[in-house]
């Protein structure tokens, strides 16, 4: 695989993405969209991970190059970014990378904060054809009944913030609207899937859970 990072133009000024292109020709894109703690080196490995099922992997930086050293820190940055600017970022990712490589549609994917964005998204953005969000908050109702692209929504039994109480409030307006979403639950702690963190990671889980999103990528794009 190649990496490099390109500049993307935002409604904030720009930012930049981190972009893993496999060496097999594909049309195949997933936006990989990062953890509250920024673009750092887990979220450019899975973005690598990617590229290596054979995905065209693009993961965008929301926080504009600040990288969190703590949880406090990372709430903080969190916090100060509105929805609509983490939107923006996400689309007009989207449309320089259709420019520059021609890609037509994407999936997407996002790991705790990043995962509110990939399923809200979703929900706004044109161009997406699948979403696989691990652990998110959910959009208001009015946002979500919008969602047309199957999606896979990924949570933890034991995740306080993303608790049950929630998802089931999900899989309630999914049926309401007979959205396309499947409800994946896995019994493990919020943020299980990051193998940084030990006390949280949980390897059966997070192998699963990969395999399933890799399966529903390739089905989908």
């Amino acid at each position: 695989m190649t990496t490099e990072t390109i500049t993307i133009k935002t409604m904030k000024g720009e930012t930049s993405a981190f972009v893993a292109n496999p060496d097999s020709d594909t049309s195949k894109a997933v936006l990989v969209i990062q953890e509250y703690w920024g673009l750092n080196d887990h979220i450019k490995d899975i973005a690598k991970r990617y590229a290596s099922e054979g995905f065209f992997a693009i993961a965008p930086d929301l926080y504009q190059g600040e990288v969190a050293k703590t949880s406090s820190e990372a709430g903080e940055l969190m916090k100060a970014l509105p929805v609509e600017e983490g939107i923006d970022t996400i689309r007009k990712t989207m449309e320089a990378v259709t420019a520059a490589y021609g890609i037509g549609h994407y999936g997407i994917t996002g790991f705790c904060m990043g995962g509110t964005y990939a399923l809200r998204a979703a929900c706004d953005l044109e161009g997406i054809s699948a979403s696989a969000p691990f652990y998110g908050d959910t959009p208001p109702e009015d946002i979500l009944k919008k969602l047309t692209a199957p999606t896979i929504f990924i949570s933890a039994t034991q995740d306080a913030w993303i608790n049950q109480a929630k998802v089931a409030a999900l899989e309630e307006i999914a049926e309401k609207y007979e959205l396309p979403i499947t409800s994946a639950k896995y019994d493990a702690d919020h943020a299980f899937f990051n193998d940084t963190r030990p006390k949280v990671y949980n390897e059966t889980a997070a192998k699963d859970a990969w395999a399933l999103v890799i399966g529903f990528f390739n089905d989908k794009l």
